[in-house]
């Protein structure tokens, strides 16, 4: 490693040295050497010692990473052994120059340089996510070092202001499960993000206290379940929350942080006119805020108790009128329906079934006068049965659509093609 020029810099003019203001953008371990050889900090002996230790380092770190047998991998290492010592003597001593140079006055350089490593493998060992199920998936630490060993000190009090952030957010989330006898394996299964489970324990704190006593973490039904009846009740909407109690002191501020955004949620589940099941659907916006346990035998146990209150509070399926029986003639297949559709389209007696002689003069009425498809479709309305009414419809829709074209077409002079389309589409006998 080659040291830097320790010699004090030329004078300046006063005049220059009042206007202008240069950026030093020296690395800080360099700053500190300079300050400590100028204010005789750093004697002779202490710099030999560093001019020794220095290719050690080097080489030691080199070969961590790769091999010191390149110059390019060595040149690499030099950067990296002076970002480290410069992380530590930062972090250490909160960037004084003086202290930085008494601490490489008292210490080896090796010794500065581990422990700029030793910060960067705390900082790796912080989750770098709050999601409980991308635990065990960190990337390898060699590889993480060597992008972290040349990062800025900027970077690495950001990245470890965030995962301080998602380490105490896991902590509370770990916290509030244990209350309700949810464990982690429980939670890493199912991918839970601290930031919902924090939620939900506020939210569980708020409307039903007494379930943490009793070790109930809510599923969707069950839920869905508490909140119907509290808005049966008219439950008022709390203006404030409390913080679960025994929650310890350092995780207050993880739960405190989130005590707004659940607040603003109460309204929606106390008194909004929305369905439940639409806030708790699992794709909805809601729903991802929140952690709520998988039940399938529950979740299939409400969906049977819905549909049968929807079927208790339908009104009874239209029958058919005599009006289609009479019509049908108990010939109720697509083609049947289709050729009575038709008719009641072109203006002619309905039938349910037609000849070859019958098909072709319709052919001609509806060329001449034009269909009317919607006359079948107010027929299918007034008369058809209404469970399948709108089977019907579409069945009338899907054929319109396909074969309006062919059977107006004024370029089909025999009647081919749209006789062709009938056998193949309604009921016509030869």
């Amino acid at each position: 490693m080659t040291l830097p020029d320790m010699s004090p810099p030329d004078a300046q003019p006063v005049a220059a040295a009042n206007a202008l203001q240069l950026h030093d953008a020296r690395p800080f371990f360099e700053k500190a050497l300079v300050y400590g050889v100028q204010h005789g900090i750093l004697g002779a002996e202490r710099l030999a010692a560093i001019h020794a230790d220095a290719p050690k380092g080097m080489v030691q770190i080199a070969r961590y990473f790769g091999t010191e047998f390149l110059r390019p991998e060595l040149e690499k290492a030099r950067d990296r052994m002076v970002n480290l010592i410069s992380l530590y003597l930062l972090e250490t001593t909160g960037g004084d120059l003086a202290q930085a140079a008494v601490s490489l006055r008292d210490h080896s350089l090796l010794s500065r340089s581990k422990g700029g490593s030793d910060l960067l493998r705390r900082l790796i060992a912080l989750p770098e996510s709050s999601n409980f199920g991308m635990a065990g998936y960190a990337d390898a630490e060699t590889a993480l070092l060597a992008a972290w060993s040349l990062r800025s000190h900027a970077e690495y009090r950001a990245e470890l202001a965030r995962r301080s952030q998602i380490a105490q957010a896991i902590a509370a989330a770990e916290w509030l499960a244990e209350q309700y006898d949810l464990d982690t394996d429980e939670l890493e299964s199912a991918g839970a993000d601290a930031e919902a489970v924090i939620r939900t324990g506020l939210l569980m704190q708020a409307l039903a206290p007494q379930a943490a006593a009793a070790g109930d973490w809510p599923s969707a039904p069950s839920f869905e379940k508490l909140v119907t009846g509290l808005r049966k009740k008219k439950v008022p909407v709390p203006t404030a929350l409390r913080l679960p109690p025994g929650l310890p002191q350092p995780l207050h501020d993880a739960v405190a942080a989130h005590c707004s955004a659940v607040l603003a949620d109460l309204p929606k589940l106390l008194q909004s006119s929305t369905p439940l099941r639409n806030l708790l659907r699992p794709m909805a916006a809601f729903r991802a805020r929140y952690f709520l346990l998988d039940d399938p035998l529950a979740e299939v146990e409400a969906l049977h108790h819905s549909l049968d209150a929807l079927e208790e509070d339908a009104e009874p399926p239209q029958p058919a009128s005599k009006t289609w029986t009479k019509a049908v003639e108990a010939n109720d297949d697509e083609h049947s329906l289709l050729t009575l559709f038709l008719c009641l389209a072109a203006g002619v007696p309905k039938k349910t079934l037609l000849t070859e002689k019958a098909a072709a003069s319709l052919v001609r009425k509806a060329r001449k006068s034009g269909l009317q498809p919607a006359l079948a479709a107010d027929f299918i309305r007034a008369h058809a049965p209404g469970v399948h009414q709108q089977d019907y419809l579409a069945l009338w829709a899907g054929f319109v659509q396909d074969a309006e074209k062919t059977l107006l077409s004024d370029m089909d002079y025999q009647m081919h093609d749209a006789l062709a389309l009938l056998r193949r589409e309604c009921n016509v006998q030869g």
